[in-house]
């Protein structure tokens, strides 16, 4: 198949790009046609999806994807290709997208949003972002689509343009580009001078063999780490909190789609694809990571504990449930690094639905606490039934995909000396049932409130075809997770083939 006189395949990433930011134009053109709009967007989206399917199947027959864009400057170009973990970034991001803007399209009207065709534009151009990154050849073209994204989505954060938004919008620009240019721009500079002038990714490692000294190795690492923030690593998480005030189509994508999903595949590759297993189990640099994500892991989920608005203890749980991504390419075993990178998936589509669910009740009884829940199940069943779904995957039990991703990070923590990481996996579940398991007991099992209403009242159709799509998409891929581990594993693969590890 060609586009343009060239194979689809090779250009694919970039038509996949130009189809996303291309529905921009649409968008606007129909703003006052809010069912031609919110149509073009999930057209889009479902189109999108399709190409990034077409680009997994080229890349399982070996089919060359790939394109260079420019060069400016030496060893600082916009190129692309395709590789498993960018296929599985791009296939959760575009495959979710679809049904977050269905999602959107119940949610946004029944709240009467302002500002809904800059809301549909922003979320194209997001994801434009996204798939640049996912598809992205080298360091360079990732950080240029990390900052689009950054930008992107500010206007979502600030969607309602309350004090508060603009308060948490702010935190949330600060945050993110504070720390990329601060911290991840020298980081790539510094890659540019150890990689002797070359910022590609590359299998196991652009500075495999780096005869750098330890010290400066490890510095570059942390700086980088840091620079991603999107990843929510504490201390550079409080963006992530603050960008709540945003709409619940918003928070999902913050949360499952796309910016900290952007953050931990980010450090997946810098670990993988550019200081490599070798390297950094040489010079022991991956121990920082392990702390850090266990730091994360514990106090998120103690903070989560404490928190009685919905949506804020589901973005608690977030931070804690990324650096399972972080600890398990940290470890630097295969069993490590497949969980890791497999959680990427499972974890996006397990709390999404609970986003999901969160709005729905917000949109049908207008309840944003916890405390406000007791009996809903009697009203909503099927939005509880999906929440209960994606608080089961939380804390790593069946029938969600989170329990094999979980599995073979704890895998991987017992193929090295790393009790105390299997402590703390084993603190977290017990947490993360501590924080989730009440809201469901409070749901299904407390009576409701005296005097109120008794009748069935879920929300849009749109939202709980959305939210029941994700709750049993998480089942589907606890069922068979073939598909997601074997990207994983392809990802991870090159680990045994190089060691690693401790």
């Amino acid at each position: 198949m060609t586009l343009f006189g060239r194979p689809l395949a090779e250009i694919g990433p970039v038509v996949s790009m130009a189809l996303c930011a291309g529905a921009v134009p649409l968008l606007v053109l129909f703003r006052k046609l809010p069912n031609l709009r919110e149509a073009t967007s999930l057209l889009v989206a479902v189109t999108n999806f399709a190409l990034v399917l077409f680009l997994y199947d080229a890349w399982k027959r070996g089919v060359p994807i790939g394109t260079h864009i420019a060069t400016l400057a030496p060893g600082f170009q916009l190129a692309f290709r395709a590789d498993a973990l960018g296929l599985l970034f791009a296939l959760v991001a575009s495959g979710l997208w679809i049904l977050n803007t269905l999602y959107s399209i119940g949610y946004m009207r029944a709240h009467h949003e302002q500002h809904q065709t800059r809301f549909y534009a922003c979320f194209a151009l997001s994801i434009a972002a996204v798939m640049g990154a996912a598809f992205a050849k080298n360091a360079f073209t990732m950080f240029a689509a990390y900052e689009v994204l950054s930008l992107v989505t500010y206007p979502l954060v600030i969607h309602a343009q309350t004090p508060e938004a603009r308060a948490g919008a702010k935190r949330y620009l600060t945050y993110l580009l504070g720390t990329s240019i601060g911290f991840q721009l020298p980081a790539l500079f510094l890659v540019w001078h150890l990689g002797n002038g070359s910022l590609d990714f590359t299998t196991g490692g652009l500075l495999h063999g780096s005869t750098a000294s330890a010290g400066l190795l490890t510095f570059t690492f942390v700086l980088y780490v840091a620079g991603l923030a999107k990843c929510a690593v504490m201390p550079f998480h409080g963006w992530l909190p603050a960008a709540m005030v945003a709409p619940t189509p918003v928070s999902a994508l913050l949360h499952a789609v796309a910016v900290v999903k952007m953050g931990v595949f980010g450090v997946s590759r810098v670990v993988l694809d550019v200081f490599g297993t070798d390297t950094l189990s040489r010079i022991g640099a991956n121990d920082i990571l392990i702390g850090a994500a266990c730091f994360t892991i514990v106090v998120a989920s103690l903070i989560a504990l404490a928190q009685d608005n919905l949506k804020r203890r589901l973005a608690y749980s977030t931070i804690s449930q990324l650096s399972y991504v972080l600890l398990g390419v940290a470890l630097l075993v295969p069993a490590g690094v497949t969980g890791g990178i497999a959680h990427i998936g499972a974890h996006a589509v397990s709390k999404i639905t609970l986003f999901f669910a969160a709005g729905a009740i917000y949109v049908a009884v207008h309840k944003t606490k916890v405390s406000e829940l007791d009996g809903l199940a009697r009203r909503m069943p099927i939005t509880m039934t999906a929440f209960a779904v994606g608080a089961l995957a939380m804390i790593g039990l069946p029938p969600a995909a989170t329990m094999i991703s979980k599995d073979w990070l704890l895998k991987g923590a017992a193929a090295g000396p790393n009790v105390f990481v299997l402590v703390v996996l084993g603190t977290s579940a017990l947490l993360n049932a501590a924080y989730f398991l009440p809201i469901v007991w409070r749901a299904f099992f407390k009576p409701l409130p005296e005097g109120a209403p008794t009748g069935r009242q879920e929300a849009p159709w749109p939202c709980v075809v959305a939210l029941a799509a994700t709750a049993l998409l998480t089942i589907a891929l606890f069922l068979f997770p073939d598909g997601l581990l074997h990207l994983a594993q392809e990802a991870a693969g090159y680990v045994a083939t190089h060691g690693g590890g401790h």
